[in-house]
């Protein structure tokens, strides 16, 4: 199936018609979903962080399920469980919210990390095994999360080896202030016609196939990887870039490039994915957290320091 950028621009432009003035927000996730990558999107409450993925489910034709992550929720509660039936006298299994296309896992960090980490194989293998029985899942599989900033009540922290299977983490900032006018004035308008959704799960799969095929010459791979090996010998850092973190920069530049219609990527595309998908890899070392260093900082610093090819 032959699939072009013009579709995901559809997909853009009426995702930004509802959620005003977050279109980067908005053009991080579309390249997360062609890159088959899951998003973290972290912003304050009331910044329309469930309301953007909900609106993206709307927008594909695709099975999509919520989760909301609170502190009593268990493992089972998103995997599922085995039921004894009494009419057959048998096991039967009733799946959880994890068996589906597009989830959303809503303040993933106001879980307990054993909950948490029942996304780990899911999200890495597309796959979950329940009582030593391993089961499929689709392989679109999409976990989009959200979370509050660590500073809020209430909050644990992601377990490194979780946050290294999200492609990016969006950072979902206050929209500015003509466009918050904007969604204000829109709430006096009537109400919006319901749309047809954009794109299905076999366009979406094609399209991911496509921008595998985009090209990246051996000078690009080896600014990326120059970019890696910098990360992990920053005094600022107690932990660079991974070896999937990598693979995940390589994917999502191709991603990037291919939304933006092109057939080859260009170091301008490997950076402007980088602070989206860095921000939650890298670790700041005592002394850079205690000298108020940010990670975003560090990301700055990175890019400058590496030549860029020609």
């Amino acid at each position: 199936m032959a699939i072009s950028p013009k579709a995901f621009a559809a997909l853009k432009a009426r995702l930004a018609r509802t959620v005003v003035g977050q279109n980067q927000t908005i053009n991080s996730l579309l390249v997360a979903l062609l890159a088959g990558g899951h998003v973290i999107l972290e912003g304050v409450p009331g910044t329309a962080k469930t309301l953007l993925v909900k609106q993206i489910a709307l927008g594909l034709q695709a099975q999509f399920r919520r989760v909301q992550l609170t502190p009593d929720v268990l493992p089972a509660d998103i995997l599922g469980t085995h039921i004894f039936d009494l009419n057959s006298r048998s096991f039967t299994l009733k799946q959880g919210p994890i068996f589906t296309e597009i989830l959303l896992a809503d303040e993933i960090n106001r879980t307990p990390p054993k909950t948490q980490a029942a996304l780990l194989e899911a999200m890495e293998e597309r796959q979950v095994t329940l009582d030593g029985e391993t089961l499929a899942l689709s392989p679109l599989f999409w976990v989009i999360a959200t979370q509050n900033p660590l500073e809020f009540e209430g909050t644990y922290p992601l377990p490194e080896a979780q946050l290294d299977r999200f492609l990016f983490k969006v950072v979902v900032n206050y929209p500015a202030v003509e466009a918050e006018k904007q969604m204000l004035l829109n709430l006096e308008t009537s109400p919006p016609v319901e749309e047809p959704p954009v794109l299905n799960v076999a366009m979406i799969l094609a399209a991911q196939q496509a921008a595998r095929g985009v090209k990246v010459a051996d000078g690009v791979v080896d600014y990326l990887l120059a970019l890696v090996g910098r990360s992990r010998q920053t005094r600022d850092l107690a932990l660079g870039a991974s070896p999937r973190a990598a693979v995940a920069w390589f994917r999502a530049s191709q991603a990037y490039a291919w939304l933006g219609g092109r057939d080859f990527v260009t170091p301008d595309d490997v950076k402007a994915i980088a602070p989206d998908l860095l921000r939650h890899r890298l670790i700041l070392s005592p002394d850079a957290l205690l000298d108020g260093v940010t990670v975003d900082t560090v990301i700055k610093g990175l890019l400058n320091a590496v030549p860029v090819p020609r």
